[in-house]
């Protein structure tokens, strides 16, 4: 509220300079027209709106002031907004008095009967247009901080969603890992080793990185080849991974674990064979990172929830305005990823 109060005070300042400058114009008309009659009149009207205009204002601002401490809108809006146009409306009828009172007798006129009268109702409507203001600027406050808390809300959201599916995946990975990494060891302990350390580089990475909202387009490189080396050993020739990046895209950022989420998609949802392999291209276009598979669709798919790919794009989307792209085709499926 100090921030309204602030902001208020800048606003009735503009207000204000204007009125001035237009009542002192006025009164350097008058004064150079030697008009006697219309110099009074102005030199009233002056007063008045040096005195009267910032004391009554200040006196609205500090009554809404104090009532938001003292009688929040949160306890009660309809009460609140009723006290207060109520005390406004004091505040307009005693100006009201005060001007009439002790600047009516120096008036170099009569003023009319029921113009007087119509004043007492003028003054606190004008209060009430005040005050008016102070209620238009605090809903509309409230309403922008609605929007930023309802935007961090479902910003956690995905978030959380995102961090499941990392989750979900990982044991996954790790439980086809060991089985192959099982079968090496009767077959091949060389390659068997290489397996291990290349699963031991994949989880540092994930452990190292699983916090972070970033990474360099770099480094999820650096950690997809791990990966991919696990999967053509596991696979043994059923999955074949390309990559074409251009090296001036290489620093922008992408959310850790991207591409690994996107691979395995393809891999769950495709059938993988030696005979007819999964081909998956992962290549930049424009500000995009681009994983593209051929489709040979399984029948059934029993790990699927169908929330990956959308958990991705709700992430992305509250990290950059370009949005993630799920592009099928007749044969290939791709996934457009934007670069951050």
């Amino acid at each position: 509220m100090a921030i309204l109060g602030y902001t208020s005070r800048k606003q009735f300042a503009k207000v204000y300079a204007v009125i001035l400058a237009m009542c002192v114009t006025s009164f350097i008309v008058r004064m150079i027209k030697f008009d006697e009659f219309g110099l009074k009149l102005q030199l009233y009207i002056l007063l008045n709106t040096l005195i009267f205009v910032p004391l009554s204002w200040e006196a609205l601002r500090f009554v809404n002031h104090y009532l938001d401490k003292a009688f929040p809108f949160e306890r009660n809006i309809s009460v609140r907004i009723v006290i207060q146009i109520l005390i406004g409306g004091v505040i307009g009828l005693l100006v009201r008095f005060i001007i009439f009172l002790f600047g009516e007798p120096y008036l170099p006129f009569k003023l009319d009967e029921l113009f007087s009268l119509a004043t007492w109702g003028l003054f606190p409507l004008v209060t009430v247009a005040v005050n008016l203001g102070f209620f238009t600027n605090y809903f509309i406050d409230r309403w922008k901080d609605g929007l930023v808390e309802a935007e961090r809300l479902e910003k956690e959201k995905s978030q959380v969603q995102f961090d499941n599916l990392k989750n979900q995946l990982n044991p996954h990975f790790l439980f086809n890992a060991l089985t192959s990494l099982n079968s090496l060891i009767f077959e091949d302990q060389k390659l068997a080793s290489a397996f291990l350390q290349q699963l031991a580089k994949v989880y540092r990475y994930l452990l190292q990185n699983k916090d972070k909202n970033f990474v360099s387009l770099t480094t999820e490189l650096g950690f997809i080849q791990h990966y991919v080396s696990l999967l053509e050993t596991r696979f043994h020739g059923g999955v074949k991974i390309n990559f074409n990046i251009s090296p001036e895209l290489s620093e922008r950022a992408v959310v850790p674990v991207t591409l690994q989420i996107l691979i395995e998609n393809a891999l769950k949802h495709n059938i993988v064979d030696k005979t007819k392999p999964l081909i998956i291209d992962v290549f930049t276009s424009g500000d995009y990172l681009v994983v593209s598979n051929n489709l040979q669709m399984r029948k059934t798919v029993e790990t699927s929830n169908q929330q990956g790919l959308e958990n991705l794009k709700s992430l992305y989307g509250f990290l950059t305005d370009k949005p993630v792209l799920i592009e099928p085709t007749a044969d290939r499926f791709y996934v457009k990823v934007p670069l951050i």
